[in-house]
């Protein structure tokens, strides 16, 4: 990855001893040569769901890892009231002020830097002119929270830079909450969460209503984590992932009829086919996905609590099983891709984690077998005509500083 660090004391000139050059000597007198503005940088990670991922906003209960693929934010001061953002990997630049910031469509990632601002300006904070730069290495469009690393880097670096006191905790919540005003549409709260609070080797156990925020230790240390990238372009998802959601809400909607103040949590699955009747096969299939999937996560989580692996491989796969089947947001491509795993006796889980339609899945394989799969999968492309990507990736730490190079 690029080093933000030195990008950004180059792109705005915060290296004095070069700065200088060909300044008035009279405005420079009393500047040391060396004299480097502070410039903060953090980064911030991507995420995997193992499990849970699909329904928000009906059900909170997640099983999650923050992955070896990152964001890196640096901030630095100005002496006016102009921020300054730039996007190193693109060599975009975009710009604002604490009087216009405001969400613009034309921004793009500009809109998330400026969610950090908005945060804490938002918290009363004394705040001037600042600058931005960023890079990263969390591929794009297949589901793995990029946009909420942006955010969060740039919420840790800000926070150090204007000396904020806020715990990891209270910064997730105050974060997701900023980013639903400025951008006036919902988010995941658990991306949030797993981005602030993750823990190196550890799965993260969310239960957003409960309170609880578990770190559970990876009992994966002969195992690869593999993410793989269908390549399928994901025409329609939104639309699809929106009634998906309306049938999950309806058939909320309807239990908390016969039972009020009814949760997707109070009920297991053969109370849904008792409760839901003769509604219609849609709604009491998408309901069934919810219920069964709440029941996996805690599942999984006991599993993995006494190093299960073999119980946990079966949760995995029937998740996999229950998104193609009643959730329906799964596509051959990635079924195909799942199969593969399924078949070799060292593959300790592969589903698709995403919005599905395409995206990606993820595998759990032991590490001899890793070369192995990848020549099984070979034969995609002449199948389906698309090239998967494969990423190798480590179950990693949260968001935080990082040592700043340059001084």
């Amino acid at each position: 990855m690029l080093d933000i660090g030195q990008i950004h004391r180059a792109e705005y000139e915060l290296d004095t001893s070069r700065s200088l050059r060909g300044k008035n000597p009279r405005k420079t007198a009393n500047k040391r040569p060396d004299e480097k503005p502070p410039v903060v940088i953090a980064e911030a990670p991507g995420r995997i769901h193992i499990l849970g991922d699909q329904g928000d906003p009906v059900s909170d209960s997640y099983l999650s890892a923050a992955i070896d693929r990152y964001i890196h934010v640096a901030v630095s001061p100005r002496k006016d009231n102009s921020f300054r953002f730039y996007a190193a990997d693109l060599g975009e630049r975009k710009r604002s002020t604490l009087v216009n910031l405001k969400y613009r469509r034309e921004d793009r990632w500009a809109n998330y830097l400026k969610t950090a601002i908005y945060l804490f300006s938002g918290m009363g904070c004394s705040m001037k002119g600042m600058n931005f730069s960023f890079c990263g290495n969390i591929p794009q469009q297949i589901g793995l929270a990029s946009s909420t690393a942006i955010e969060s880097a740039a919420a840790v670096a800000l926070k150090n830079l204007l000396r904020i006191q806020i715990s990891d905790m209270e910064l997730a919540q105050k974060l997701h909450e900023a980013h639903q005003e400025f951008f006036s549409s919902a988010a995941p709260a658990v991306d949030y969460y797993v981005c602030l609070l993750a823990r190196k080797d550890h799965f993260l156990f969310v239960d957003i209503s409960g309170g609880v925020f578990e770190k559970i230790k990876s009992p994966f240390s002969l195992f690869r984590f593999l993410v793989i990238d269908s390549r399928v372009p994901r025409l329609g998802a939104e639309n699809e992932m929106a009634s998906r959601k309306a049938d999950v809400l309806k058939g909320l909607e309807l239990l908390s009829q016969k039972f009020d103040g009814a949760s997707f949590k109070d009920f297991a699955a053969a109370d849904i086919l008792e409760a839901l009747g003769n509604l219609p096969e849609q709604v009491r299939r998408r309901s069934m996905h919810i219920v069964e999937e709440i029941h996996r996560v805690n599942d999984a989580v006991e599993a993995l609590q006494r190093s299960d692996l073999a119980s946990l491989s079966k949760i995995i796969f029937h998740s996999h099983e229950s998104l193609r089947d009643l959730f329906e947001i799964s596509c051959p491509e990635l079924d195909w891709l799942v199969k593969r795993a399924q078949e070799l006796e060292g593959a300790a889980g592969a589903r698709m984690t995403g919005h599905g339609f395409g995206g990606c899945t993820y595998t759990i394989i032991r590490k001899e077998l890793v070369e192995e799969y990848k020549r099984r999968l070979e034969e995609y492309e002449r199948i389906f005509g698309f090239r998967p990507v494969i990423y190798e990736v480590k179950i990693a730490k949260g968001a935080r500083v990082i040592p700043n190079k340059g001084g």
